[in-house]
């Protein structure tokens, strides 16, 4: 009796480390995968400050909860099955769905980067207005940015696990969708809520709390300007960096060999490769960004049926 109830504490002992592995490498995984989408992260954070702009500070936060909230909606109801589906019947279909949402990311890019050096700025929603049905408008379509970014992030981060078995690959997309989510809008959150800090801190009767706080709130305009420029660029590296390596998967080797070849030949400079050989990396795909996300705004914006064209039928 003591034999077999030892032998079955050793079963117990054995399969609680089992167990703990696997939440080990369930983490770990979940960790790599979020890094492979950090550039579409970024993006995601710059982008959803502007929706709370010129609303009722009270609403800030409810406003983003219900964001953050449609985004959970997103990612795992919607998004994350579909994946899934995709990667155990028809795991072919990733690199291309990865590529159409690269073209998203560096067409969004490529259209703000012409918006500034234009000098043509699109009116950005929302707003000085209230009211429920205003605000309503204001996160549906946060929701549905917010669709395409986590689109983005669940299938970048599909594609990094794709080797595990189904169970692991449902458990490590989760983790990912919930720690995302939470990161993302726990930053914007605190991102809007900043000139409010500083403005309670001007308030006090510290002399040095006074400064800190007039200087933070002096300062917020500058570090939104920061996050929006930082933002683009992530779009068009991640995109650029999308297509690259989606064209080598699908065959077409020269650009991505190429670039490889470059990377290379740094990568064994004492002390500094590893940084060089990514900053080539980067460098190529945010060029390759640029243009691929040029060819599309000039699609969508210059050939009879792209927006211009429809912006300018509507105006009639």
């Amino acid at each position: 009796m003591s034999a077999g109830l030892a032998a079955l504490l050793d079963d117990i002992a054995a399969l609680a480390k089992l167990a703990a592995a696997s939440v080990d490498d369930v983490g770990a995984a979940a960790g790599r995968a979020s890094a492979k989408a950090a550039g579409v992260v970024v993006d995601d954070t710059a982008v959803t400050p502007r929706y709370v702009q010129g609303v009722d500070p009270k609403r800030e936060l409810p406003i983003i909860w219900r964001i953050t909230k449609g985004s959970l909606v997103n990612k795992i109801l919607i998004i994350l099955p579909l994946a899934l589906l995709l990667s155990q019947f028809a795991p072919w279909l990733l690199t291309p769905i990865l590529m159409l949402g690269g073209t998203y990311l560096c067409f969004e890019g490529a259209e703000k980067l012409w918006e500034i050096v234009s000098g043509h700025h699109e009116a950005e929603a929302p707003t000085s207005e209230r009211g429920k049905d205003a605000e309503d408008r204001v996160v549906k379509g946060a929701v549905r940015t917010d669709f395409i970014l986590s689109a983005e992030i669940m299938v970048i981060s599909l594609n990094e696990v794709a080797h595990e078995p189904l169970l692991a690959r449902t458990l490590i997309l989760l983790v990912v969708a919930i720690g995302i989510t939470a990161l993302v809008y726990g930053v914007v959150g605190l991102i809007v809520k900043m000139d409010d800090i500083g403005l309670a801190l001007s308030r006090r009767k510290s002399a040095g709390s006074q400064r800190f706080g007039r200087g933070l709130v002096k300062a917020m305009p500058h570090v939104l300007k920061v996050i929006s420029t930082v933002g683009i660029f992530a779009m068009l590296w991640v995109g650029g960096h999308i297509i690259l390596v989606g064209m080598d998967s699908l065959g077409f080797h020269a650009p991505y060999g190429f670039v490889h070849h470059l990377a290379e030949m740094v990568h064994g400079v004492a002390g500094v490769g590893a940084f060089l050989a990514w900053l080539v990396e980067t460098a190529f795909a945010l060029v390759l960004g640029v243009i691929w996300g040029a060819v599309i705004v000039a699609i969508m914006h210059v050939l009879p049926f792209g927006k211009k064209h429809d912006d300018g039928a509507a105006a009639h």
